[in-house]
């Protein structure tokens, strides 16, 4: 695979059981990639240790006053250095393709799981989590699968010198045979402690982006209630304990650098001191002493990716647990379905709750809790959850305990026109019924790109705007573009310019384009004024006319227009009906709608009785009941 040729037509099912286990898996999916960066690096790392032969050559050379061996050795010190360049430009080019291709397989892989999940993720893993691990914590991993190589070359390239010294010159190579396996693994003893620091700093960074990734999806808020220096003291204090950590972490780093210096310096003066005395002893030349301390200095360099793995590794395994436990999240559904990828039509049916929502009506849903009602938007848009969880996604193996866990069965599936929607195809689905959920995301982008969603085509994008009354949006947008044109206009990352209910109706705008079979739209005109509010929903019930739309909202605005308006109690459908019946009729319903007090609900059904107390079974007990448990 070259850079050229990414991004990957398919990228793998990775191996998530741990971090070692992914870093193994990534290496084993590079392995052509690999073995061109390792026959590179041992040309580069070989020419580099030959040098000190040739140079020998050449001293020996000029003692004996030999010109024809000189000018062989010049000769051969010539090849070696256009060899030396050769292999380092193209190891140098295979191991950043190693590295570059390693990290696009990754973030192909978080993408796809990310575009699995959907919203699912973010309830199992933090997103300051996410972030780290789809930016910093893929570069560390590519870092080590790019090393590996290198290092594969360096420590073969170890052995053979130190095999050949013995060979070349046996009373010093001995010495340095057994003096190289010493500078190797002096440095082990300090790698855990050195491990736990980066992993102790990885930890407290990750913490830091999650905080810094809350307070910037908050400023606004954080501005209108003045906490922004609540929250930049937590972030100095999280920063500082980063700088902490890493200090801690490099001071550890410096001392297998000290010792990775010490122990060859001491070993080249071990090999200096012997070989002069070999040397007035008689025994060696001149230039085999120069041999062998050129190449035991020259060590050194191979040496040093000894160290550079160690860092490789210890930096790396953390960011591959994290990558990993991403990737070990699993839906319960089978992406690919069990059914044709044929769109079905016809009512929306959750077999959970009991709501039905007919086809090509608009149905208002009013839940008396919040989280219910997210809940009941993604059951409704075939997101299923685990049992008693809740999160829409299936269960997950841990990213370091190696074994898988199966998932948990959830409830039965949400029917549309009587196919289960988990048995649909995730694609054939997700355009089947849409859900818009309390806080839309809008991507940075110009207005254009932002509605330049997969579409059926009859709904144009100025109907879609005009539906969701966005015309000030547009004059805004008009401003701040080049050519007076809103739709070549730019909008910010998660449109932070633009105000709450500015953001609300350009991700309904958006929605609306789409036009899907079924549109599910959880508390859509929450952050605009009541006169704006009516027009929407005038708007929306106009240009879905003939298609399924559910609306969970407690708007009065938007109830009186729905043809349907279902209550749904503790978890069940409690009443259908519409708006007008229902807010005399039904308690529960009035209380949710009108949030309507106890005292108001006792005075109010006291004058529907003529002032009379109530009467029945239970009296005034039961009517207190029944607005205790609305």
């Amino acid at each position: 695979m070259q850079i050229h040729d990414l991004p990957y037509p398919d990228p793998g099912l990775p191996d998530a059981r741990s971090g070692p286990r992914f870093l193994l898996w990534l290496g084993r999916n590079q392995l052509g990639g690999q073995l061109k960066s390792l026959s590179w690096g041992l040309l580069h790392f070989l020419s580099v240790a030959s040098l000190p032969y040739g140079v020998g050559f050449a001293v020996q050379a000029v003692v004996e006053g030999s010109g024809a061996r000189l000018a062989l050795a010049g000769g051969l010190i010539l090849l070696l250095g256009a060899a030396l360049a050769l292999g380092d430009t193209m190891l140098h080019r295979t191991a950043v393709t190693n590295w570059i291709t390693a990290a696009a397989r990754v973030q192909q892989l978080l993408a796809r799981r990310t575009a699995a999940l959907g919203a699912a993720l973010t309830r199992r893993v933090a997103a300051g989590e996410v972030v780290a691990v789809s930016t910093g914590d893929v570069e560390k991993i590519g870092w080590f699968v790019e090393a590996l190589s290198r290092f594969a070359a360096a420590a073969l390239t170890v052995v053979v010198v130190s095999v050949g010294l013995v060979l070349y010159q046996p009373a010093l190579g001995v010495v340095v045979a057994v003096g190289m396996p010493v500078l190797a693994l002096a440095v082990l003893p300090l790698l855990p402690r050195a491990t736990r620091r980066a992993d102790r700093q990885r930890e407290k960074a990750g913490r830091a982006t999650e905080l810094a990734s809350d307070t910037v999806a908050g400023l606004r808020v954080l501005r209108g209630i003045g906490g922004e220096e609540l929250f930049l003291d937590r972030y100095r204090r999280a920063s500082q304990d980063v700088r902490e950590a890493a200090v801690r972490s490099a001071r550890m780093w410096s001392l297998i650098s000290a010792v990775q210096v010490l122990l060859p310096g001491l070993l080249l003066i071990s090999v200096v001191w012997y070989g002069i005395e070999l040397a007035r002893q008689g025994r060696i030349t001149v230039g085999e002493l120069v041999t062998v301390y050129s190449a035991v200095m020259i060590l050194n360099y191979p040496l040093r990716h000894f160290e550079e793995i160690a860092m490789a590794y210890s930096f790396s395994r953390p960011s591959a647990q994290r990558a990993a436990r991403v990737l070990s999240l699993e839906r319960v559904t089978e992406p690919a379905g069990l059914r044709a990828a044929k769109a079905p039509a016809g009512d929306l049916y959750d077999p959970v709750t009991g709501l039905l929502a007919p086809a090509g009506r608009l149905t208002a849903v009013v839940c008396g809790d919040p989280d219910l009602a997210g809940r009941l938007a993604d059951r409704l848009g075939g997101h299923p959850t685990d049992a008693g969880s809740g999160d829409g996604s299936g269960a997950a193996s841990s990213g370091g305990s190696g074994e898988a866990h199966t998932p948990v069965v959830g409830p039965p599936s949400v029917l549309l026109g009587g196919v289960p929607l988990d048995e649909l195809p995730l694609d054939t689905a997700r355009a089947a019924v849409l859900v818009q959920d309390k806080d839309p995301v809008l991507l940075s982008g110009t207005l254009a790109e932002l509605l330049d969603v997969p579409s059926s085509g009859a709904v144009r994008a100025e109907e879609a705007l005009t539906a969701a009354q966005c015309g000030d949006v547009l004059d805004a947008l008009a401003q701040a573009s080049l050519d007076d044109d809103p739709m070549n206009a730019r909008i910010t990352e998660r449109g932070r310019s633009l105000s709450g209910g500015q953001r609300q109706r350009l991700a309904l705008a958006r929605s609306l384009v789409t036009d899907p079979e079924a549109l599910v739209l959880d508390e859509p005109t929450s952050a605009v004024d009541s006169h704006t509010e009516a027009r929407i929903a005038d708007g929306l019930r106009a240009l879905r006319t003939g298609r399924t739309t559910v609306v969970l909202t407690s708007s009065p605005l938007l109830l009186d227009r729905a043809d349907r308006v279902v209550l749904v109690h503790e978890g069940t459908v409690a009443a259908v009906g519409v708006h007008r019946e229902l807010v005399v009729a039904e308690p529960r319903y009035r209380a949710v709608v009108t949030r309507e007090t106890d005292e108001e609900a006792t005075s109010a059904a006291l004058a529907q009785n003529g002032g009379a107390p109530l009467r029945g079974d239970t009296g005034i007990e039961e009517l207190t009941e029944i607005e205790e448990t609305a």
